[in-house]
């Protein structure tokens, strides 16, 4: 939710946002999403293999639109809706178990 929150913020506040916000904000987001693939992937991981599958699939497409994002030249806020719907859809999922 954290980073979630760090995402939406920065949408939010769009036109007072600076460039060192937004890479903070994906930075951050990157750093969970790679912790969260790792532990969810190693071979002792409690979960199905169908769920680290998606999982993984889902880190990965998080990390390449987090990338897109950072090397776009001109980044606009709506790029940034599907990485914080994933992240607080994730965390609901997470929070209900």
């Amino acid at each position: 939710m954290k980073a979630a929150a760090g995402l939406q913020k920065i949408r939010d506040e769009w036109d007072h946002a600076t460039h060192e916000d937004l890479k903070a904000a994906l930075t951050f987001n990157r750093k969970l999403w790679t912790i969260f693939m790792t532990s969810v992937t190693r071979e002792d991981s409690p979960l199905p293999h169908d769920v680290r599958q998606n999982i993984a699939n889902l880190g990965m497409f998080i990390l390449n639109q987090t990338r897109e994002i950072l090397i776009d030249i001109n980044p606009q806020p709506r790029q940034l809706e599907v990485l914080v719907r994933l992240n607080r859809q994730i965390a609901a999922g997470l929070r209900g178990m």
